[in-house]
């Protein structure tokens, strides 16, 4: 097995960092000529083009609008294969996601100036649209995360795409979208669905914002329609960085980095440590630990291809490289306080050996969907508010736009705007 070492002391270690993290920025553009093309069918062929497309990529089964809904037989039979532990774990995560998901419910407000009214109203989006992977895997956790912030927002319609061949192989995202009170649940995937959502056919009601992470062409398709829906973000493949000190296990942190880059080969894993013999068990740990794991190709591949050590010498120097990575998920494995405020960019903070990311995945209470490829720089978990619109409310008294009619129109004039102007004196003396 092999990954990257790199130590703070080499004279090339920010360019070598630096070339590790710019696999990020690969961009594929036959992909995205192909998506531009579903996109444009269809807009233009509506439920003919996606039923050719969901046919094609997703399920032979379905050769016509009627069988791309998820039926209420369909779903009682999700139940059924269900197992009744699954079930009630499923609720329990439930529980603790919307406990949190209400902690960011944003309300509206105002407040008196002088004699007049200003502030915002709070509106949930009308509409929502949730990708949901399929494939040959369930996913639950994903439609929980994405669909519990809309109902606490408030959003009357939540939609729910997946790729659905059979409902064996999805009966627990169905389960989870049941009871997290999906209006209609659609057997499409890939950019087809993404089009189908952002434009609207016959069949499938168009929504103001689409969320969920999905592959390249999922990706892509969101990246495109964006303006014309709003989406959460454009997700690229799964990152973790660990810090550790000598005192911290090594198994403990194997298994973790492991359980990123068992995503898939373009996931990163990364270590970062004062301590060089942690490193090293840490290595050994992974090499003793790997021929148990059953996606240990993938894990292989990860770490070889993305997998990255770094040495450091002191907190400061951590912290920075923490900060510029901005990763999707950051374990500090020793809880410092001081070290925490050091922190600005990372999607997710788990903190201590006892919070591992994968508790944060299926049932700590935050959002598990995070900003990816350094978008931490600049971005959020997703939450409530994402969910949330806000309006601005103004309401000015006779006595106050006699003042703003003089600011109003002093600026206005310096600007070249008559009309401006002209709109501000009329309500002034």
């Amino acid at each position: 097995m092999k990954i990257l070492n790199l130590d703070t002391k080499k004279k090339d270690f920010s360019k070598l960092l630096q070339d590790r993290l710019n696999i990020r920025d690969d961009i594929n553009h036959k992909t995205e000529n192909f998506v531009r093309k579903v996109i444009a069918d269809i807009k233009k062929n509506k439920d003919k083009s996606l039923v050719k497309y969901v046919s094609q990529y997703d399920s032979k089964n379905i050769s016509n609008t009627k069988k791309l809904l998820v039926t209420k037989n369909e779903i009682k039979q999700a139940y059924k294969i269900t197992s009744s532990d699954q079930v009630s774990n499923l609720k329990k995560a439930i529980n603790r996601i919307r406990k949190f998901a209400k902690k960011q419910l944003h309300k509206s407000w105002s407040y008196k100036d002088k004699s007049s009214t200003l502030g915002e109203k709070v509106t949930a989006i009308d509409s929502v649209g949730v990708y949901v992977p399929g494939g040959k895997a369930s996913y639950p956790s994903t439609v929980m995360m994405n669909v519990i912030p809309a109902r606490v927002a408030g959003v009357r319609k939540v939609y729910m795409s997946c790729p659905i061949d059979d409902i064996k192989n999805h009966s627990l995202a169905i389960v989870a979208a049941d009871l997290c009170k999906v209006d209609s649940i659609f057997k499409m995937g890939g950019a087809h669905s993404i089009a189908a959502l952002a434009y609207g056919t016959p069949t499938i009601p168009q929504v103001d914002k689409i969320v969920g992470p999905g592959n390249l062409f999922v990706s892509t398709a969101k990246k495109f329609v964006f303006g014309d829906v709003g989406i959460d973000n454009i997700a690229g493949p799964s990152e973790i960085v660990i810090v550790a000190d000598k005192k911290n296990n090594p198994d403990m942190i194997a298994i973790d980095l492991f359980s990123q880059a068992e995503h898939d080969e373009l996931a990163q894993p990364i270590l970062i440590s004062k301590s060089h013999l942690l490193i090293e068990s840490v290595f050994n740990s992974m090499k003793k630990l790997l021929p148990r794991m059953s996606r240990k190709k993938i894990i292989m591949e990860s770490i070889k291809n993305r997998g990255l050590f770094i040495k450091t010498n002191n907190d400061s120097e951590t912290a920075n490289i923490v900060n510029t990575i901005a990763p999707e998920h950051l374990e500090l494995m020793y809880h410092d306080k001081k070290f925490l405020k050091q922190i600005r960019n990372a999607g997710a903070i788990f903190l201590g050996e006892n919070s591992p990311e994968v508790f944060g995945d299926y049932c700590a209470g935050p959002n598990h969907v995070l900003p990816t490829s350094g978008s931490a720089r600049f971005s959020s978990p997703l939450g409530v508010y994402d969910f949330l619109k806000r309006s601005s409310v103004i309401n000015i008294s006779k006595k106050d736009a006699n003042v703003l009619s003089k600011i109003s129109s002093v600026l206005a004039d310096a600007e070249g705007l008559q009309a401006h102007a002209l709109s501000a004196k009329i309500r002034g003396k």
